[in-house]
């Protein structure tokens, strides 16, 4: 994932609401939000490059997403950062002992930030920090920086999540993650990655022939522990490949 908006309200008759695109080189090659045969429970798409997973549920109300740290001088990860959400739905430890498991190794992996949780908690990795930490209730985040960096395109999407938290519906969630408007270039982060790209990345959904959001994913979460899990898949410049609807 590129871009994670959630709303995580203990309590709340909607517990966790997640609207998320992942954006990747359209010629890496991915199967859509299914069940896994061969972990009983989990539920994600698959990048078929390395066998991981960007975000998906897991038995007994598990969730995990993560996003990457866009910094193109960092050193490239022996191991694939998508086995880190593909290891914590798959296993049972608590998300803080996961999380803590993991940040002792964060080296193996180029730049990330981790979300783990169950329904009693949800907790934040970012990599270089190696502190995890468990998330109190709010309106969150999460880009390829930090939780809650003022990125122009999470600012703008982070608040239209919580204008859409009183009737929150895949509709209207799908629809937020569908803006195409770029932020001015006064407003771009300096990430070394150049203005042209900056520019691209800087929109919530983006479209081009090469790269682009390739799923937009929704996934809400009622206090009685059923889950509503949607996809929309796109390819190059954008177009519709189609989509997949759960019910847990």
């Amino acid at each position: 994932m590129c871009l994670i908006l959630f709303a995580w309200r203990p309590g709340h008759a909607l517990p966790l609401v997640v609207a998320a695109n992942r954006d990747e080189f359209h010629a890496r090659p991915s199967l859509p939000l299914a069940h896994w045969d061969e972990a009983p429970g989990v539920y994600a798409g698959r990048d078929l490059e390395a066998g991981g997973t960007w975000m998906g549920v897991g038995p007994d109300g598990r969730f995990a997403a993560l996003t990457n740290i866009r910094d193109p001088g960092q050193p490239l990860g022996l191991r694939s950062r998508g086995e880190l959400v593909a290891g914590f739905l798959r296993g049972d430890c608590s998300p803080q002992d996961y999380l803590a498991e993991v940040a002792r190794r964060t080296g193996e992996y180029s730049g990330f930030n981790l979300l783990v949780g169950d329904t009693e908690r949800l907790c934040y990795l970012h990599a270089r920090e190696a502190q995890p930490r468990e998330l109190g209730a709010g309106v969150y985040g999460l880009c390829n920086a930090a939780l809650d960096t003022p990125w122009p395109k999470l600012v703008r999407a982070r608040q239209a999540l919580a204008q859409r938290l009183d009737t929150p519906h895949p509709g209207n969630l799908m629809d937020l993650l569908a803006d195409p408007t770029p932020a001015d270039d006064a407003h771009l982060p300096n990430t070394g990655v150049g203005l042209d790209t900056e520019r691209l990345l800087s929109s919530v959904f983006i479209a081009s022939a090469h790269y682009g959001t390739r799923a937009s994913s929704v996934l809400i979460v009622q206090a009685d522990g059923r889950r509503e899990f949607h996809e929309r898949r796109f390819g190059p410049n954008g177009a519709r490949l189609g989509e997949v609807s759960l019910t847990l």
